[in-house]
């Protein structure tokens, strides 16, 4: 099941346009996002562009039993997993949102973790957390703080962009969540 490819004129369109999140009550992870790539708003669902390496290593993470397309993110639900992302709107380059703008995605980010009480909350970036949450010397794993009883993961970004890590690495750091998620519950 893909979504069919968007012209050059519907990723224009896409320019500041939202993706609804994918989000219920008590997950196990709840996956955010830095913000929605043109490519993701124009088709309307998350991590959608085909080079982003998201749905293949949730997939061989273990947190799917089989690999996942943009249009099936609503099934992550069954299974515990949820979607957002700290800045809503969509641009070409997440270097497009300002500090202000990330910090303030970060405090609705929290109100969306203090109503839906993830166990995990998993920002994928961690360039976006350091300015964020203002902690300039994160690290990728576990951080030490977190937002109520949810704890706080930090996990590099899963787009193509992102040469620091290839998919081999992002399953081996995916997977340290997995066994976190798994073993806290069910």
């Amino acid at each position: 099941m893909t979504a069919p490819r968007p012209t050059r004129a519907d990723l224009e369109a896409a320019r500041h346009k939202t993706v609804a999140d994918v989000i219920a009550p008590g997950l196990r992870v709840l996956f955010c996002g830095i913000n929605p790539g043109l490519y993701t708003a124009a088709i309307g669902h998350h991590f959608g562009h085909p080079g982003n390496r998201f749905w293949p290593t949730l997939y061989r993470a273990g947190f799917t039993p089989r690999r996942l397309t943009p249009p099936e993110e609503r099934e992550l639900l069954a299974w515990g997993y949820g979607i957002t992302n700290l800045v809503a709107r969509a641009t070409a380059s997440a270097s497009e949102l300002s500090a202000d703008e990330l910090r303030a995605g970060g405090e609705i980010l929290c109100q969306k973790v203090h109503q839906w009480k993830p166990r995990f909350l998993a920002i994928l970036g961690i360039g976006a957390y350091r300015v964020a949450f203002r902690r300039p010397r994160a690290t990728l794993g576990l951080q030490a703080e977190a937002i109520g009883a949810t704890r706080v993961w930090v996990l590099p970004n899963p787009s193509g962009l992102n040469a620091h890590y290839q998919t081999a690495d992002l399953v081996k750091i995916f997977r340290r969540l997995w066994q976190a998620a798994t073993a806290s519950g069910d």
